[in-house]
């Protein structure tokens, strides 16, 4: 089964827009879980201007599914991890004005660096995977490093399935069976959609996660949290 890993971001950038505690994020999380999501993301940066590092203490005693926390590991990022102890950490490569993840890592130049870091996470039972595209070779460094997992960056995917569904998939397919054959875990993530998602769910092997912020958020504001959850987890059945 493909685990559907909400990401609350986009709640928490409404609610900063205007400050106060409108919309609840501790709130929108339970609410995605009890309409059936299996995971909550969050991605906390460094200005705070959606989720705060608060936002993740909070959240930790709620979620009763799976919590997931992504980011660059800073200091400041991996003394959070540590201390809230969530059940995966998804490491990014964005540098600290992104506006959002826009690429996977390059596990063999900075393989040192996250050796180390991976090393630290694992030491401390959280489960570690890697952000990262469809080179084989940044696939199996990210095995090399000790990650559990890897979560494949889809951006390219969604933006090619309109125009070419099968050339989209193709990199994606391949990327994959290297994850396999490199015994890694294996999740994705970045401007999946409800018309894209199934056919990149039937496509790819050994989908254990996905993780869908921007666009799930999006459509709840025409069919309502609930309705628009359903929905995505019928793409992964």
């Amino acid at each position: 089964m493909t685990r559907l890993s909400v990401n609350i971001n986009k709640i928490a950038t409404l609610r900063n827009s205007r400050g106060g505690n409108i919309p609840n994020v501790l709130e929108a999380a339970m609410n995605c879980e009890k309409f059936g999501a299996e995971g909550i993301t969050v991605h906390p940066r460094p200005d705070e201007r959606h989720i705060r590092y608060s936002d993740v203490r909070e959240l930790r005693p709620l979620v009763t599914t799976e919590f997931n926390i992504e980011g660059y590991p800073s200091d400041k990022f991996m003394d959070l991890v540590l201390e809230v102890k969530p059940h995966q950490v998804t490491l990014v490569p964005d540098a600290p004005d992104a506006v959002t993840s826009n690429a996977g890592w390059n596990t063999l130049d900075n393989k040192e660096f996250l050796t180390e870091v991976v090393g630290e996470f694992k030491k401390a039972g959280i489960r570690t995977s890697l952000f990262v595209g469809t080179e084989a070779r940044f696939i199996e460094g990210a095995a090399k490093v000790g990650a559990d997992r890897v979560e494949l960056y889809t951006e390219p995917y969604a933006t090619d399935f309109p125009a070419a569904p099968e050339k989209a998939i193709s990199p994606f397919i391949h990327a994959a069976e290297v994850a396999i054959e490199s015994e890694l875990g294996l999740n994705a993530g970045h401007d999946l959609s409800l018309e894209n998602l199934p056919f990149f769910y039937q496509n790819i092997p050994g989908l254990l996660e996905v993780s869908i912020g921007h666009a799930l958020i999006s459509e709840a504001i025409y069919l309502g949290l609930e309705l628009t959850i359903l929905k995505y987890k019928e793409c992964l059945r």
